[in-house]
């Protein structure tokens, strides 16, 4: 256990980041899982911008590393343009 105001004040902080980084994580996971589901082009078209701008954050964050942001986004693209219009 701390004993020190700082110590308990950046266990405090750790607990709170984490609630966040889990949150921002599963909102993006789903993001993703339900733009590979979307079998409308035009649909998707839309909805792709907003997808890589989370994982760009992600990435920023260090949640995701850089190199699986970008695996990420080339993968969802190629996705996005085999849909059938």
């Amino acid at each position: 256990m701390a004993h020190h105001a700082s110590a308990k004040k950046r266990i405090r902080q750790i607990s709170a980041r984490r609630l966040r980084n889990r949150f921002y994580k599963k909102t993006t996971r789903s993001a993703i899982k339900s733009l590979r589901s979307m079998t409308s082009k035009e649909d998707a078209e839309t909805f792709l911008p907003k997808v890589i701008s989370m994982v760009d954050k992600l990435a920023k964050r260090g949640s995701f590393h850089k190199n699986k942001a970008s695996n990420l986004k080339s993968g969802l693209t190629k996705h996005v343009a085999h849909l059938a219009a």
